[in-house]
């Protein structure tokens, strides 16, 4: 059977940042073919040229489809479904899908919609990234410009629901795998440390909570989480909203702007990534549950290598997201040396020595 494409739903209010995310994340792609379904609602598709006229050559018209008959959690059924099944029907299928959606759309509907038969066997949800302006709630507000918000709002005739920004603003969050405050350049280090306490606390129990300026996030963070989302639709509980129930569907719409304000250099200063060398393991289980321990204990964002396992000659393939591990023998060793190699990947600033002689132990 093939193996499901993975898809990656981006979700938070209009001029959080998310088209500058997406941007970015395109520009660093190293060579993996992404395609975008964009939700634009009005005639506007300002999201999707500024992502087709990239010059990327993954921002093909080919590559970029824009749903622009309003909210995408108000038209799974006739919209998104028939949208994405054309992706999968392709010659040749992305190798990861990224779905941005309009800023006042919840996400819970959207990731539902995924078991769907008609393409529950072919695509899965590989983890919902929600991007915050850390500016804007570090000062008690959900958006940069509120007024900005709710003029989206009405201006979507098919938006089916009513619902609070602090509510939806609690949905996004309770649905997400991965919380991005973006612009944390505007904010001093006491509130960025303050924001991502808080927001963690709020959070699901292994949701990483990850700061960025104009989007700019490795790749391999933002992509690759193996979530499943679909199939754990329980824990990414919705408020009650006042709606008229579409066959799956709930709530919003709005849409993301980029942020023009300030356009300083940005690289992927605020990541490192090293790499720990160690002997033979004895018992995968037990190292499975040490790293998890590591990984809590210091915000690790990702950790994926090789293994060696005392009497055995395959190698043991470790793929850590958050506290998650996976583990599985895939190939034997070779010629290579029998050694444990692996790569730590979280944001600037890890205590490598902590980290090193804790994997070590």
């Amino acid at each position: 059977m093939k193996a499901k494409i993975p898809a990656t739903v981006v979700t938070g209010f209009l001029g959080a940042g998310k088209t500058t995310l997406i941007r970015h994340m395109l520009e660093n792609a190293g060579g993996k073919r992404i395609a975008l379904i964009i939700n634009e609602f009005g005639d506007l598709g300002v999201d999707g040229d500024i992502l087709k006229g990239c010059g990327i050559e993954t921002c093909s018209d080919e590559d970029v489809m824009e749903l622009s008959n309003g909210c995408i959690c108000c038209t799974v059924a006739e919209d998104f479904i028939p949208t994405l099944q054309k992706l999968l029907d392709r010659e040749r299928a992305p190798d990861h899908i990224v779905i941005e959606t309009s800023g006042l759309a919840l996400p819970q509907p959207l990731v539902r919609a995924f078991n769907w038969p008609e393409i529950s066997t072919r695509v899965t949800v590989d983890g919902v990234v929600t991007v915050v302006d850390g500016k804007a709630v570090t000062e008690g507000r959900f958006a940069h410009d509120v007024a900005a918000v709710d003029a989206q709002r009405k201006l979507d005739e098919n938006l089916d629901h009513e619902t609070p920004l602090s509510e939806l603003f609690e949905d996004q969050m309770a649905c997400a795998d991965m919380i991005v405050i973006n612009k944390s350049d505007l904010l001093t280090e006491e509130e960025r440390i303050a924001l991502t306490t808080r927001l963690r606390a709020d959070s699901r129990d292994g949701v990483q909570v990850v700061t960025a300026t104009m989007g700019a996030l490795p790749v391999e963070v933002l992509l690759g989480q193996g979530i499943g989302a679909e199939a754990d639709m329980e824990a990414r509980h919705e408020l009650h909203h006042h709606h008229h129930d579409h066959d799956d569907e709930d709530d919003h719409h709005d849409d993301d702007d980029d942020d023009h304000d300030h356009h300083h250099d940005h690289g992927h200063d605020a990541f490192e990534s090293f790499v720990v060398t160690r002997p033979e393991i004895t018992d995968p289980a037990s190292f499975a549950r040490q790293i998890t321990e590591v990984i809590r204990a210091h915000d690790i964002l990702r950790l994926k290598g090789f293994a060696a396992v005392a009497g055995k000659p395959m190698r043991l393939t470790i793929q850590a997201v958050g506290p998650r591990v996976d583990s599985y023998f895939d190939q034997p060793f070779g010629s290579g040396p029998r050694q444990t190699r692996l790569v730590v990947i979280g944001q600037a600033g890890m205590d490598r020595a902590a980290i090193t002689s804790a994997l070590l132990a």
